[in-house]
């Protein structure tokens, strides 16, 4: 089956984050519950996001998430979910790639894998993604 790759946007709709750790340990762990607006290639309103961070200093550190997409990709109706690694730094930009969970394709959406990427500059409110996927 063909690779199609497709792009667009998405916008953070609420970000809610507590540390895990003391606020000022260093390594420090934190979690944030996040929700998502996906537009273009990807459709979702309203995603449900998890993140589990770790701060190396105040301001520069790694992550990894779960995120449960509902709607549509180029115009195919399902849900799938996405597993997300990355880190930021100390200029606040966030470099992250993304990947379907094996299994998780729902409706027309069965079947589907694939990979992508974002970097987010810190104060954006609009972040472009890429996203290659196969369907089948």
């Amino acid at each position: 089956m063909p690779t199609t790759r497709t792009t667009g946007h998405f916008s953070f709709a609420d970000w809610k984050e507590h540390a895990v750790t003391g606020e000022d340990a260093t390594p420090r762990l934190a979690h944030a519950a996040v929700t998502n607006t996906f537009s273009g290639g990807i459709e979702a309103g309203g995603t449900t996001c998890e993140y589990s961070i770790v701060y190396v200093t105040g301001k520069t550190g790694t992550f990894t998430g779960m995120e449960l997409l509902a709607g549509r990709v180029d115009g195919r109706e399902g849900a799938f979910a996405l597993e997300e690694r990355g880190h930021f730094d100390e200029d606040g930009t966030v470099h992250c790639t993304f990947e379907v969970v094996a299994g998780s394709g729902t409706g027309e959406l069965t079947g589907l894998r694939g990979s992508g990427a974002f970097t987010a500059r810190h104060g954006e409110t609009s972040v472009a993604y890429d996203f290659a996927y196969e369907l089948g």
